[in-house]
C-alpha cells in the first residue's frame, strides 16, 4: 500500500528535471529566433554608435590607442546561444518548482493545461506587462547614469506584473460558484488591469531615445526582442506540458510494477 501510493504522484526531482529539459529546448529556439531576428539590428545599432563617436572625436589628435573588444562580435553571436540556454533552463527550474507548489490550486484536472497555464501567466507578467512600461533598446540608447535607475524601475515592474496576474485570479475566484465565465473574465481583466495601471503610474518613466536614432531600427529591435521572449515561454509551455504528460504515463505504469512485485 504505500509503496503503490508513494509511487502515484511523481517526485518534485522527477518534475524538476522535466523543467530543466524543457527550459533548455526552450532557450536554444529562443537563441535560434534572437540569431535569425535579432542580431543585423545589433549591427546596426552598434554602426550607429561608432559613427557616433568617431564624429564625437573628429578633429581630435589621435594619441594611437584604440580600446579593443574584451568579446568580438563573433564571440558575441556564439555565446548569445549559452546564455539563451542557460536563462532558458532558469526558468524551466522555477516554472517546475511553481507547478509543483501550485498544482493543487489550479482548477483543472488537466496537467498539460495547468503546465502551460502557469507559462502563460509567467509570459504575461515576467514579458508582457514589462515590455508596455520598459521596452528593450538596443545600443546606442540609453544614458548610463541611469542604468541603475533603469534596473531597479524594470525590477519592479516584473514583480508588479506577477502581482498584478495573481490579483487577477483572485478577483476571477472571488465571484460566487454559479457566476457565468464572462463575468468571472471581466472580474479578472479589472483585478489585473488596476494593479498593472497603479503600477505604471508610480514607476518613473525614461525617454532617452536619440531624436537622430532610426524609428524602424528601435522597433525592428524591440519587435525581435518581444519574440525571443515569447518563444521561449511558449516553447517552455509546450515541452515542459509534454514531458509532464509523459511522467504521468509512466507514473501509472511504475505503480503497475510495484503492486505486481508486492504481490
Amino acid at each position: 500500500m504505500s509503496l503503490s501510493s508513494a509511487r502515484t504522484t511523481p517526485s518534485y526531482g522527477a518534475i524538476l528535471l522535466r523543467g530543466l529539459l524543457a527550459g533548455l529546448i526552450a532557450g536554444l529556439l529562443a537563441g535560434v529566433f534572437a540569431y535569425a531576428t535579432g542580431e543585423s539590428r545589433i549591427d546596426a545599432a552598434i554602426a550607429i554608435e561608432e559613427a557616433a563617436a568617431h564624429a564625437d572625436t573628429a578633429g581630435a589628435a589621435d594619441d594611437g590607442h584604440h580600446d579593443e573588444e574584451l568579446v568580438s562580435r563573433n564571440g558575441q553571436k556564439g555565446g548569445l546561444f549559452l546564455a539563451t540556454a542557460l536563462y532558458g533552463v532558469a526558468m524551466g527550474g522555477l516554472l517546475a518548482t511553481a507547478y509543483t507548489l501550485l498544482r493543487r490550486r489550479l482548477r483543472t484536472s488537466s496537467d498539460t493545461r495547468a503546465a502551460f497555464g502557469l507559462a502563460g501567466a509567467a509570459l504575461l507578467g515576467i514579458v508582457l506587462v514589462p515590455f508596455v512600461k520598459y521596452p528593450a533598446n538596443p545600443p546606442a540608447v540609453g544614458d548610463p547614469a541611469t542604468i541603475n535607475q533603469r534596473t531597479i524601475g524594470w525590477l519592479s515592474i516584473v514583480v508588479i506584473g506577477m502581482v498584478a496576474v495573481w490579483a487577477g485570479v483572485l478577483a476571477s475566484r472571488s465571484l460566487r460558484a454559479g457566476a457565468p465565465e464572462w463575468l468571472r473574465a471581466t472580474a479578472a481583466l479589472a483585478g489585473f488591469l488596476v494593479v498593472v495601471a497603479i503600477g505604471y503610474v508610480l514607476l518613473p518613466s525614461f525617454d532617452e531615445v536619440p531624436d537622430t536614432f532610426p524609428a524602424s531600427l528601435l522597433w525592428t529591435f524591440r519587435l525581435a526582442s518581444l519574440g525571443t521572449q515569447v518563444t521561449l515561454w511558449v516553447a517552455l509551455g509546450l515541452a515542459f506540458a509534454a514531458l509532464l504528460h509523459r511522467l504521468g504515463r509512466e507514473v501509472p505504469a511504475e505503480r503497475a510494477g510495484a503492486e505486481a512485485v508486492a504481490g
